[in-house]
């Protein structure tokens, strides 16, 4: 483990050049009732382009709206988000959904299927919400990525969680985003078809795919490279390349 103000910067950045995604001093706060809750407290971190990092901490330490703000889903309150170098903080609702398009891959825990297109027409879909004309080749190039080229022609409910997931990863990644982020991608899923999809980040992420996951499986984040631990909407630690004890004792020591 290391200490709270140190980067998550590694080696990584250093030989991809730029972090694939950056928040400087970032801020966020809702509106409850009277009060102001601040679900991010400052929070500056460096994800490191190339790299897989599981984002984890107890319930309500703010790890979605991590996540969403670093995906342009959410506007910050204050500091900044930089995308490969570019600030997308103050970027306009057309810019950011074009980015996101193009930028930005995003898998859901529920999956996000349209339950009346085939597994390739989902797949195909950001395409033609980007305005451009789907290949034919290119998706069933990723739905073969993810072993799933001969369920193409499937609906989301001929399909399994597990290959259902798989379709929701193809669709986030056939625009070759520079990011893919996950929220609980594994949350949904028995033991089996969770490690197929780990199994899967592991293979993008060796091929190039920056990934930032949250995820409350120690299991999970023990796949990937390294582990940033957020309480009280603050990093508070995080380790490199640790095993599934180490995560789950050091997610035993932020919720004490």
């Amino acid at each position: 483990m290391t200490t709270p103000r140190e980067s998550v910067l590694t080696a990584a950045d250093h030989q991809h050049g730029l972090p694939a995604v950056e928040l400087r001093a970032v801020t966020r706060t809702y509106a409850a009732g009277p009060q102001q809750v601040r679900a991010l407290d400052g929070v500056s971190v460096a994800f490191p382009a190339g790299s897989w990092t599981a984002v984890m901490g107890p319930s309500g330490s703010g790890k979605s709206t991590l996540l969403h703000c670093a995906a342009g889903l959410e506007r910050v309150t204050s500091g900044q988000v930089l995308l490969g170098g570019q600030d997308i903080t103050t970027a306009g609702d057309a810019d950011l959904t074009a980015l996101r398009r193009r930028e930005i891959g995003f898998v859901f825990q529920s999956f996000n299927l349209i339950g009346s297109l085939t597994a390739e027409q989902n797949v195909a879909l950001p395409l033609k919400l980007a305005g451009a004309r789907p290949s034919t080749k290119d998706v069933r190039a990723v739905l073969t990525a993810v072993g799933l080229d001969d369920r193409r022609r499937h609906r989301p409910r001929e399909l399994s969680g597990g290959q259902q997931q798989r379709v929701a990863i193809a669709r986030a990644m056939v625009t070759r985003p520079r990011v893919l982020f996950a929220d609980e991608p594994t949350g949904a899923l028995d033991s089996a078809a969770a490690r197929k999809v780990l199994g899967l980040l592991r293979e993008l992420v060796t091929a190039g795919q920056s990934i930032v996951m949250v995820t409350h499986d120690p299991a999970a984040a023990a796949a990937a490279d390294s582990v940033v631990f957020l309480r009280d909407g603050r990093i508070v630690d995080h380790a490199a390349a640790p095993t599934a004890r180490e995560v789950a004792e050091g997610l035993a020591r932020l919720e004490a």
